[in-house]
């Protein structure tokens, strides 16, 4: 049994910490101002000890009760679209994707409106983290695209999205006229994808060249890394798919790209339960994100 107070007491500070009114979360939750300011009493006597602050007009949250009040926003949130999905028309569907999160914000992200465009009964709950997910354990992930390396498990498909072009890329800013490229990769800062499966020294031995020995600024998200490339910070190496939009659009170029030799890798993988594999959502993902990496079907 849960140990947990009435969720009416809940539902009346948690408007009330977030309007600051008990008047405001009264006119929410349709009913009196001097109800509200009962059930949030009651929810302090609960925990014995003060959760909001009684001003003239207006009350603030305690250290407690700010603390309390961020974690219900976020249930509530999650409570407010699991009704929303119930609601759906009958043939609607709900997939749940859980993504790597700089391929989320850089690649899946920008391409996810023509999905919906395509599929407008399938509706999209997109979650993101950097650890891999077991599909085994979490039932209410449909499908997940992780980064690096997938675990292989029993029940369980996964397939790599195909060979992606890790490359050095810069802004343009910091090229100079007159300067080869090898000299300038020497110069240059070098930052650390710190997740990646290529690194710096596998790049410059695949490369017939020496590391050099300077201190190298390092990020845990590819994104991140990309970011500061575009700042001017210096050179990533990352995957030119996370980097679609910033190269179409000049922030960065590709380093060198006729004189050093190419590398690719296996990066991002999608996964998915065998038993759903034939599931109508699941099917449809599937096959768009093939499409859209160049994968048949």
């Amino acid at each position: 049994m849960r140990r947990i107070p009435n969720f009416v007491l809940l539902r009346a500070f948690e408007a009330t910490a977030r309007l600051q009114s008990f008047t405001l979360a009264a006119q929410e939750l349709h009913l009196t101002q001097s109800a509200i300011s009962h059930q949030v009493r009651e929810l302090e006597e609960y925990f014995g000890r003060p959760l909001l602050v009684r001003h003239n007009r207006r009350v603030e949250t305690t250290l407690e009760g700010a603390r309390l009040q961020q974690s219900l926003g976020r249930v509530f949130d999650v409570i407010e679209a699991a009704c929303n999905e119930v609601s759906l028309a009958p043939t609607a569907q709900v997939l749940a994707v859980h993504s790597a999160p700089s391929f989320a914000a850089k690649w899946l992200g920008p391409r996810l409106p023509q999905f919906m465009h395509d599929n407008p009964d399938v509706t999209i709950r997109l979650s993101s983290g950097a650890a891999p997910i077991d599909l085994t354990r979490a039932r209410e992930v449909d499908v997940a695209i992780s980064y690096g390396s997938a675990a292989q498990r029993p029940g369980v498909i996964t397939v790599a999205m195909g060979a992606e072009r890790v490359a050095p890329m810069c802004s343009p800013t910091l090229l100079r006229a007159g300067t080869h490229v090898r000299e300038l990769i020497n110069e240059v800062t070098l930052i650390d994808s710190q997740l990646s499966s290529i690194t710096w020294s596998d790049w410059f031995a695949h490369n017939g060249m020496t590391l050099p020995n300077r201190p190298r600024p390092s990020f845990d998200r590819a994104a991140l890394v990309l970011s500061a490339a575009v700042d001017g910070m210096g050179v990533a190496l990352e995957t030119t798919r996370l980097a679609e939009r910033e190269l179409s659009r000049g922030d960065l170029v590709i380093l060198g790209d006729d004189e050093f030799i190419p590398m690719s890798r296996e990066t991002h993988f999608l996964s998915y339960r065998a038993d759903d594999g034939n599931t109508d959502k699941v099917r449809r993902f599937r096959d768009w994100l093939y499409a859209a990496v160049g994968l048949e079907t």
